[in-house]
């Protein structure tokens, strides 16, 4: 598996993740998390704002998968593993809240958190870089804001 350093690189590179649960009958779930770290054992942590399915899901079946991309170069990470639930009644959970500080900066409430012990690591790339393999970083950014910005409903006329 990859070092901490690239896993806390890719991971800095990106603003929100996509939590994929299932519940014991195999009934999938996505959900997004904005707010994640890596702890110092390597374990992704997610705080759980507002996610009561995806809480109900891990209850039932831990093994999730985690995704997340760079929109501007369009390449990312998958994780999958096994999750475990911290609720706010563990000791732990006090201290894995200091380390949400600096990244909630007392926004949302959190109810709890899922540590994720990640098992497998994959990059994510947009086709394009496949189907054109002369395809750049920097033509990639250059399309994604083009597309992005074009979409932008504040610049659109009455």
């Amino acid at each position: 598996m990859e070092s901490l350093i690239n896993l806390k690189k890719e991971l800095d590179a990106i603003v929100l993740l996509w939590l994929a649960t299932a519940n014991s009958e195999g009934v999938p779930n996505v959900s997004p998390k904005e707010l994640f770290i890596l702890n110092h054992s390597g374990d992704l942590v997610i705080a759980n704002i507002a996610s009561p399915k995806s809480l109900m899901n891990i209850l039932e079946n831990p093994q999730v998968c985690i995704s997340g991309i760079n929109i501007w170069k369009q390449k990312g990470i998958q994780y999958k593993g096994t999750a475990k639930i911290i609720s706010p009644q563990e000791q732990q959970f006090k201290t894995i809240e200091k380390e949400f500080i600096p990244l909630n900066q007392g926004r949302f409430r959190i109810q709890h958190f899922f540590q994720i012990k990640i098992q497998q690591t994959k990059k994510i790339t947009a086709p394009s870089y496949f189907y054109y393999p002369s395809t750049t970083e920097e033509e990639q950014i250059q399309f994604a804001k083009k597309r992005y910005f074009a979409n932008d409903l504040s610049t659109e006329k009455n």
